[in-house]
């Protein structure tokens, strides 16, 4: 069994709703643009994550953070990502959670399943896309503050750092407990 002292002990924090109300009026473009870039890179990076998808390859899936007032639509292939204020029906898939529970189940550092159980995340429509994702996320076993420094360069190596530290207060340690 993996070591559980480096897994998340009670619920991760949640983002204000103060905060999560003065971001409502900012546009969505940027984010898009940024996170757009970031998903086109950790593609490059792991050429083969969405290969994992299967039958499922085409599937569309929303992402709400639940404690933001915007959310995600990923499509593949080729990897896109489109800022949206609310998800549409349309989609195949719907995955509702808190942004630090988000994070820490694309590191591998909380159980899917636990949290579903305890109803910290939310799940609907296909769950055998949503099953194929969560295998294809961890085979690529993502590191988000290394593929975030390495978009600065030659500052990378000390951003790496500060998000390392900054990831780790928020939703635990380096290693991946889950898998």
């Amino acid at each position: 069994m993996n070591d559980p002292s480096v897994a998340p002990s009670g619920p991760l924090p949640v983002i204000p709703p103060l905060v999560a109300v003065a971001m409502r009026p900012l546009p969505l473009l940027p984010l898009q643009l940024v996170l757009s870039g970031f998903l086109q890179r950790i593609w490059r990076r792991n050429p083969a994550i969405f290969d994992r998808l299967g039958e499922h390859s085409r599937a569309r899936f929303g992402i709400r953070p639940t404690d933001l007032p915007f959310a995600f639509v990923v499509e593949a292939p080729p990897p896109r990502l489109t800022v949206v204020r609310d998800l549409s029906r349309d989609l195949d898939a719907r995955i509702c959670a808190s942004l630090a529970n988000l994070l820490a189940l694309l590191e591998g550092k909380v159980d899917g399943d636990a949290l579903m159980f305890s109803r910290e995340l939310v799940i609907e429509g296909d769950i055998e896309a949503v099953l194929a994702l969560r295998n294809a996320i961890d085979d690529a076993q993502l590191d988000l503050a290394a593929e975030l420094s390495s978009l600065l360069g030659p500052l990378g190596g000390t951003a790496k750092r500060v998000l390392e530290a900054a990831r780790d207060s928020l939703i635990g340690g380096s290693r991946r407990p889950f898998k």
